[in-house]
């Protein structure tokens, strides 16, 4: 199988700005005129939306001075949610042309080009030099990635010494496998899960220092439970970016991850690690 392909073929199919246009003017948001509020529900593609990146974003907490990688940037959500809060500059990587593209023209219309640029490209073989960036993060994009070791080495080159970097994503649980689509794979062909220990022996050999990895299944849980009561009461939930790529399979998408929760066979957490300011063997300083 051609995994690129696959991923491809999964979040794209087209459009997606004329939906994204429909949706914003359903809520009663201008389409040419919007706020980041308006857009929060649509361009954070990642579980929980706007509240993983906040949760993300808390982690690390970059100055204006730095410029920071955003790894599978889909349509910018993030991106600009870090140059807003935090004055820094952002470089967005992602697979996508039509991404890319969408997240230029959502830029633009907010005003914050001037620090925020995308690009397309391969995160195991990106256009930058070796030391690029003060911090990177990536929010559910290695579930689509086989080679591991090499995405975080990758990430290693590119950032200084002494740069962080923050994942957010879904590890592999103890359970029977997962059920198919979900919102990253229509099939397990194009989904690569580990483990939370893999994760970390695949940071810690990639020279990474692992600071904190823990799990967010409980914040998992309460979202799920309160997208489901908007639901129930004529609402709509505040995270709706999975309808907007795909509304064929969302809810089944949905409903498979939401069981993968409770069962524990995927399990949601969120990495902090660093490069070591001098160049050493991954070491590990928080078990949490």
């Amino acid at each position: 199988m051609n995994t690129d392909r696959e991923v491809s073929r999964h979040y794209g199919g087209g459009n997606l700005l004329s939906r994204l246009r429909a949706a914003l003017a359903e809520d009663g948001a201008d389409p040419d005129h919007p706020n980041m509020e308006a857009l929060a529900p649509y361009d954070h593609f990642h579980g929980r939306g706007l509240e993983a990146t906040t949760e993300v974003a808390n982690l690390v907490r970059p100055t204006a001075s730095d410029h920071i990688l955003d790894i599978g940037s889909g349509i910018g959500g993030p991106a600009r949610y870090f140059a807003n809060r935090f004055g820094c500059r952002v470089t967005g990587i992602d697979l996508m042309p039509e991404f890319c593209d969408i997240a230029r023209h959502l830029t633009q219309l907010l005003d914050l080009e001037d620090r925020i640029t995308f690009e397309v490209g391969d995160a195991l073989a990106m256009p930058f030099p070796d030391g690029s960036f003060d911090g990177a993060y990536s929010m559910n994009v290695s579930m689509n990635i086989a080679d591991k070791s090499a995405f975080f080495r990758e990430i290693h080159r590119v950032l200084e010494p002494g740069g962080w970097l923050a994942l957010s994503e879904i590890a592999k649980g103890e359970g029977v496998a997962l059920d198919y689509p979900t919102p990253w794979a229509r099939s397990a062909g194009a989904s690569f899960l580990s483990t939370p220990e893999e994760t970390r022996r695949d940071l810690l050999k990639a020279g990474f220092e692992v600071i904190r990895l823990h799990s967010t299944l409980e914040a998992a849980l309460a979202s799920g439970a309160r997208a489901r009561a908007s639901v129930a009461r004529g609402e709509k939930p505040r995270w709706r970016a999975g309808m907007l790529l795909d509304q064929v399979i969302a809810t089944q998408a949905g409903a498979n991850v939401s069981r993968g929760f409770a069962e524990a066979r995927i399990i949601p957490i969120e990495v902090l690690a660093r490069k070591p300011a001098q160049s050493s063997p991954g070491a590990e300083r928080d078990p949490a």
